[in-house]
């Protein structure tokens, strides 16, 4: 609130001051109680007596929050977001304790976060920091990680905060961190300068949970002029988020070291379980906050504060718990029962186990483990699906002393013969033997390295996902989320032929396009003449974003000719299933595809579907800038032909997974290739489709084959 008029006149000085540095149209809003509507009144007199032209400026006078406002659109994207949690809780100086708590904070949140009932951040886009030594060590992830957000970069800080008496600001304490000697501790504002310097995001969260951690929104409310001038160099920004664990003069507790910390155990106990009186299904930052906020008072705790420009605190965040009804869990069909003898002991057995709460394994179990005989993997997934058998026969092979490992996509050039190709440095492509669907059995031969025009390997590969083998069987197509590209290669030679297809600019990456960095072309599928070629994203470009998590997508189409040109010429709306991304693509006939979606939970597994996709009828939506404004008939229609999850696994034991899945069959599938429609025969009408799986050279993955018959729906 503005009290006086010297207020009001200085206000309106340092936005004409950032407003002619920042040099482009703006929109002010100023968020004011209900009961000061006078003197808002007021500040916006001043602005049109400092002379900002009418045509350059729109002023909005807003209520606080309750009041009726002017709410921001979207929300806060985890598939175009990225985290960084850092914790630091243990030091060196006896006079600043260790904070076991801290610990607890950093792995609590980053389970919450990752959590698809709660935001569903993938991994790959969070990262832990514990207990960095150095300034570089604290501020080099978040420079990193800001690299992956297009749309929010949210930063988390737990440990001691220090705070400088003579200037009033705020310093982080690392492990080596002295108490009076704020040259061993990071300068608060040199993290927000490297964020400044370093962002492409449309939007900074800031959480901060240490000691006098409110001086960030003090400061932050008292910049003077020539810091306003200094930040109208930063690019595009659409606001700002700050939450704060204390007031600037307050401590942070962190009472117990088997617990989090007393602001962000509330915070995650939030996230974690919703707000069962707020009646909608996403929460905001503010919301969120203000039920933290509530609960702290409520118990007597210091509290917290936020600071929140241009209502980044009012976008939905994440989904509330209270609020979305429990998903059923996913039931396997159940394995055959073996047979066995029944008698009058047999039943006691049966008896006695129950009454016992089978505290002790009772003797039924070994009676069934001798006269079971094993089922293998394999069986009806769905009523348009049969898996017929899986291999590990390739997992952590060697061909010619060349570990096989990264497989990303999968191609056949016959009915037993296909090529694999390779993700990882410096990129290769296997040729494969598929033998007996019924019973698969996989070999490979040696691998073709990859190679550009003049002949020499990739120094950094090129990360190939996507694979087409031309008619002819004489020249491949490999696709690449580094450009992203698609290149042409001689299969004999592994040669590049000639320069890259061309990937349309609104398809590349920034700041060319608006494509997500490594999210780029993850699939590629061709018609069986060549006429066609289809080059599908993984993740939304980052106007598209997705409704209540199921991300809207775009397949470009090409036309051209097997070993020749090819131009883009359509392109396809594609929303996936919640938390998926797309994965890979196939054609099954004329405007028909396959597609496999994808998903990984850290601490849940995969999730595997396979997809019908019918582009008949479709729209093209290769002038629309935001897939996200598009009406659900513009979406190209897909059904469900099958979930990995539903295949039967056959007997304990039968098939191993090294991490936790909700089947053991399941694992991180990303190549998919279909054969042609059986046409005589009691298969008449089927195909067989095979998965493969890519193992990232992870000791916890496998590579996997798998081989279905599916029936297409009418």
């Amino acid at each position: 609130m503005v009290s006086t008029v010297a207020s009001v006149g200085q206000l309106a000085v340092a936005l004409q001051v950032w407003r002619e540095a920042l040099n482009r149209p703006t929109t002010l809003q100023l968020v004011v109680p209900d009961g000061h509507r006078d003197n808002a009144r007021a500040v916006f007199d001043a602005l049109r007596g400092a002379g900002l032209p009418e045509e350059r400026h729109e002023t909005v006078i807003a209520a606080a929050a309750g009041s009726a406002g002017v709410k921001p659109t979207g929300r806060i994207d985890p598939a175009n977001s990225a985290c960084v949690l850092i914790g630091i809780d243990s030091y060196d100086d006896p006079k600043l304790p260790s904070l076991r708590a801290v610990y607890n904070n950093i792995e609590q949140l980053y389970d919450v976060l990752t959590d698809e009932d709660v935001w569903g951040v993938e991994p790959g886009r969070i990262r832990k920091v514990h207990n960095p030594r150095t300034p570089a060590e604290l501020i080099r992830p978040i420079r990193e990680m800001s690299e992956l957000a297009a749309d929010t970069l949210i930063v988390y800080y737990a440990g001691h905060g220090l705070k400088d008496l003579d200037e009033n600001e705020l310093y982080l304490a690392l492990p080596h961190s002295v108490p009076g000697e704020l040259e061993t501790s990071v300068r608060f504002k040199a993290v927000m300068q490297a964020i400044a310097k370093s962002r492409q995001a449309q939007r900074v969260v800031m959480i901060i949970d240490c000691c006098h951690s409110g001086i960030a929104i003090d400061g932050g409310m008292s910049e003077a002029v020539d810091d306003i001038r200094a930040d109208a160099d930063i690019d595009d920004v659409q606001g700002m988020y700050f939450m704060c664990a204390t007031a600037p003069n307050r401590k942070a507790l962190a009472p117990s070291a088997e617990k989090c910390t007393v602001f962000t155990g509330e915070l995650v106990d939030v996230l974690r379980e919703g707000i069962p009186q707020e009646s909608e299904l996403m929460l905001s930052l503010g919301v969120i906050f203000r039920e933290v906020r509530r609960r702290l008072k409520r118990d007597s705790r210091p509290v917290p504060g936020e600071l929140d420009n241009n209502q980044v605190g009012h976008l939905p965040f994440t989904r509330n718990i209270a609020r979305i009804p429990q998903r059923p869990p996913v039931l396997l069909p159940p394995s055959p029962r073996p047979r066995v003898l029944r008698s009058p002991v047999f039943a006691a057995g049966i008896v006695i186990g129950i009454v016992l709460g089978l505290g002790v394994p009772p003797g039924i179990d070994r009676v069934r483990e001798l006269r079971a005989v094993p089922v293998p993997a394999g069986g009806q997934c769905s009523t348009n699906a049969t898996l017929l058998s899986y291999s590990d026969q390739l997992d952590k092979t060697e061909v010619s002393g060349e570990r096989i490992t990264g497989l990303s996509a999968l191609a056949l050039t016959g009915s037993s013969e296909g090529f694999a190709l390779a993700d990882n440095e410096p990129g290769r492509v296997f040729p494969l033997t598929l033998e007996n669907p019924d019973d698969l059995h996989v070999s490979a031969g040696v691998g073709r390295t990859l190679r550009d025009t003049n002949g020499v390997p990739y120094s950094k590969g090129i990360d190939g996902e996507g694979l087409v083998i031309e008619r002819g069987n004489k020249t491949m197509l490999v696709s690449s989320e580094k450009g992203p590209s698609i290149r042409r290669f001689d299969i004999s030679t592994g040669h590049e032929l000639e320069k890259p297809i061309v990937v349309p600019q609104m398809l590349q990456d920034p700041p060319t396009g608006d494509a997500q960095f490594g999210r780029t072309i993850e699939s590629l599928a061709a018609t069986p003449d060549g006429r066609y070629l289809y080059a599908g994203w993984e993740a939304p470009l980052s106007g598209d974003s997705d409704q209540r998590g199921r991300n809207r997508l775009r397949i470009q189409r090409y036309r051209g000719e097997p070993g020749g040109t090819y131009t883009p010429d359509y392109q396809y709306a594609y929303e996936t299933g919640a938390g998926l991304y797309l994965t890979e693509l196939a054609v099954v006939g004329q405007d028909r595809l396959l597609a496999l979606e994808r998903q990984y939970v850290e601490g849940l597994g995969n999730v595997i579907q396979v997809h019908d996709v019918r582009l008949d009828n479709a729209e093209d939506v290769t002038g629309d800038r935001a897939l996200a404004d598009n009406t659900a008939d513009m979406l190209v229609p897909r059904t469900l032909l099958f979930d990995l999850r539903t295949c039967p696994a056959g007997s304990p034991g039968q098939v191993t997974a090294r991490q936790p899945q909700s089947n053991p069959l399941l694992d991180n599938v990303e190549g998919m290739a279909v054969g042609p429609e059986e046409t005589a025969g009691p298969e008449v009408g089927t195909r067989l489709l095979y998965l493969i799986t890519d193992d990232n050279s992870n000791s916890t993955q496998v590579t996997r084959l798998y081989a279905f018959r599916i029936r297409l729906p009418a």
